[in-house]
């Protein structure tokens, strides 16, 4: 398009850079997860095999994009951080949500059987996506304290939930019994009527998962002596913590503070500006004529990796040209369900 009668059309693209020195966080949720879970038989109230492969696709994320350094995720979500002084695409957010939010989408197809083998991917997995910027440490750490609440808050409830389920209620009778119930008193049930103390529960459903970069020491070679030569290089991990939102648990890996900075000492509470922040989704108005344009980031590359034929490859065109059909029936469907 560049130099060309059509390069007008970049000016109707909607300018969203992210204003440096706001962090970037790109959150993803599963869309309509709850029915996609159905379809393929997840356990209740949490499938292991469903959490390592979206910690496994974290992980991809953070090996293929330099600029991202840390992510909290749980059930169908992640968060992503970029580093503080990112360029990444410019710090445009529309740039930075699709290319991670449709990498990790990808990705999630390509590694399905690794972690079910014996089950087919009847349909695909779809995520929302948007950025959230933070303008402090101060804000960041308050929204990890956020998502991992929730997280904590969720599992608690739909563990009790799916407990009495099993023990023959109904989903209605067991939210009834749930209803108003606090903390303690979920704990207190499910010891009491089931044995279970819910801190003997795996972290991975109680605190969610971290995927964080680490610098190790990697053997490139041997010496004709024997003794081998090393090179510094940084390595994606899962791990997890009762709160990732505190001091102690960021002073353990130093790339947090070098791309981001320290965060301040443990905060038990989140401004009620900061959640309004969280939460806010920006909408183009209701006249406004929606245009999505869709193009391969590095496709080149995807090209050479899977030997596409040049400078056309036929099997490739007819699959875009399913994809676009695939998506626009999708579109149909939902504005159908929308009135």
């Amino acid at each position: 398009m560049a130099n060309s009668k059509y390069e007008y059309v970049k000016c109707f693209e909607v300018e969203d850079e992210v204003m440096y020195p706001n962090i970037i966080v790109v959150q993803i949720d599963g869309r309509d997860f709850g029915s996609f879970s159905e379809k393929h038989g997840f356990a209740k109230p949490n499938d292991d095999k469903a959490l390592n492969l979206m910690n496994a696709c974290a992980i991809k994320v953070l090996e293929n994009f330099s600029d991202v350094i840390f992510a909290y995720g749980f059930n169908d979500e992640y968060s992503f951080v970029l580093k503080k002084e990112t360029t990444f695409y410019q710090r445009r957010a529309s740039k930075i949500l699709s290319i991670i939010v449709s990498f990790f989408s990808s990705t999630y197809v390509t590694k399905w059987k690794e972690f079910f083998s014996q089950k087919e991917l009847s349909v695909p997995p779809s995520f929302h996506s948007r950025v959230i910027s933070c303008a402090s440490m101060e804000v960041l750490q308050a929204y990890l304290l956020w998502r991992q609440t929730e997280c904590h808050i969720s599992n608690q409830y739909n563990t009790c939930l799916w407990k009495l389920v099993f023990s023959g209620k109904s989903e209605k009778e067991a939210k009834e019994i749930l209803k108003g119930r606090q903390k303690q008193e979920q704990n207190e049930l499910l010891f009491q009527q089931f044995g279970i103390n819910y801190k003997d529960l795996p972290q991975i459903f109680r605190q969610g998962s971290c995927a964080i970069k680490i610098k190790v020491d990697d053997i490139v070679k041997y010496r004709e002596d024997g003794t081998p030569v090393k090179r510094p290089r940084k390595k994606a991990i899962i791990v997890h913590s009762e709160n990732v939102a505190t001091k102690r648990f960021w002073n353990n890996y130093t790339c947090l503070i070098e791309e981001l900075g320290s965060l301040a000492e443990g905060i038990n509470k989140i401004k009620p500006e900061y959640l309004r922040s969280f939460q806010f989704e920006s909408r183009l108005m209701l006249s406004t004529w929606i245009v999505v344009r869709v193009d391969g980031c590095h496709f080149h590359r995807f090209c050479e990796d899977n030997g596409f034929q040049k400078p056309n490859d036929e099997q490739a065109l007819k699959l875009m040209t399913l994809v676009r059909f695939l998506c626009w029936r999708c579109l149909r469907i939902l504005s159908l369900h929308m009135g």
